[in-house]
């Protein structure tokens, strides 16, 4: 959500708007009266911690977000926001995950899509790439659609950039924080590679998907990406972390990289 938005009447109606509800529809399925929700946005009431928690459920509001309407409404947070060092238990199952998916590759991202875990598997994608691009905390978004990064080598470039332009505005109308919008801003912004192929494939796998097609040393590879996140998560950080995996989406992928295996 916009930081510039600090009371919880403004910020209420913001998340309102952006689920595109009318009062009425919220006030009936946070069990309330359209009264008492109009003179919430517009400060005549102050929201109780429970009526908070029902709009924020109703609303699909991120932890985040849950803990910016409370802030705003003069409550205590009501969920933690740790380092990634101080969720053992959640760091050790991701890790175990992105051993187990070598020799594919594997990574975790952060709300703002930078790489806080990898298991370094085909480092054979990443030639190339600008020093900068790689230096901690990588973006992914930046390292894959940069002119200096792997855009030059993405044989479909186009079809891969609006996947990812794609992601970016789901996470903006999911309530993501101004950071994203900038981002999406400059990739938006990134100039085409010279050789890009605007049109996208033809064949079986890209009726259903779009993969990641990339030219390396060893040869063309395909992937298809899978993204997971913690469903239970009660930490905003945990909330927010994405596990994105790469698995080969033709069977040439998929012998090259047994090949670097042997």
């Amino acid at each position: 959500m916009d930081s510039r938005v600090d009371t919880f009447g403004p910020l209420l109606r913001r998340w309102r708007e952006r689920r595109r509800m009318s009062q009425m529809e919220l006030a009936l399925a946070a069990q309330s009266s359209t009264r008492h929700l109009s003179y919430l946005e517009t400060g005549r009431a102050q929201p109780s911690r429970e009526m908070i928690g029902r709009l924020a459920e109703v609303l699909g509001v991120p932890l985040r977000g849950h803990n910016a309407l409370l802030l705003a409404a003069g409550f205590a947070p009501a969920f933690r926001e740790s380092a990634l060092e101080g969720l053992p238990a959640a760091k050790a199952a991701m890790d175990r995950v992105l051993r187990a998916h070598r020799p594919y590759p594997a990574f975790v991202v952060d709300r703002r899509w930078n790489i806080v875990l990898s298991n370094g598997a085909l480092p054979q994608l990443y030639e190339g790439c600008a020093q900068s691009l790689m230096e901690p905390p990588v973006n992914a978004m930046r390292l894959m659609l940069h002119p200096d990064g792997m855009a030059a080598r993405i044989l479909n470039f186009e079809p891969w950039r609006w996947h990812c332009i794609a992601l970016l505005r789901q996470q903006i109308d999911g309530g993501a924080d101004e950071s994203i919008e900038r981002l999406l801003a400059e990739i938006a912004d990134y100039p085409a590679p010279p050789l890009a192929d605007p049109a996208p494939g033809t064949d079986d796998v890209e009726r259903f998907a779009t993969p990641l097609r990339i030219a390396t040393r060893l040869g063309p590879m395909s992937f298809l990406s899978t993204i997971t996140v913690f469903g239970t998560a009660s930490d905003v950080t945990l909330s927010e972390l994405a596990l994105e995996m790469l698995f080969p989406a033709d069977e040439q992928t998929a012998r090259i990289v047994l090949a670097t295996t042997n």
